[in-house]
């Protein structure tokens, strides 16, 4: 992950549609169809801007969960999230992330 002053670049995933319903770390139960995602030291309900770099799409999500925990990976999106910004498709994108940002 590269830091900049108001923004962090890296890797994003998504969740598995095995995790569909299951618990998240802030007790809300992860839905595939909603804009959350999971980062590992945003507060839970932080609202962010999350930009893929190949074709800038964006997204906004709600962190509501911990994670990832592989390496270079910055935040792992919902799979609607992940629809949005064009990346199902590859499974990993390139992203920008931006805190309280509209698109």
């Amino acid at each position: 992950m590269v830091m900049a002053q108001s923004a962090d670049y890296g890797i994003a995933s998504y969740y598995a549609d095995k995790f569909q319903g299951r618990k998240t770390a802030s007790g809300e139960l992860y839905h595939k169809d909603l804009l959350t995602a999971a980062h590992r030291t945003f507060p839970f309900d932080t609202k962010v801007k999350v930009t893929n770099l190949q074709n800038g799409k964006t997204v906004v999500v709600k962190i509501n969960d911990r994670g990832p925990f592989i390496k270079g990976r910055i935040i792992d999106l919902s799979r609607r999230a992940m629809e949005t910004l064009g990346g199902l498709s590859k499974g990993i994108i390139d992203v920008k992330i931006e805190l309280g940002k509209s698109p």
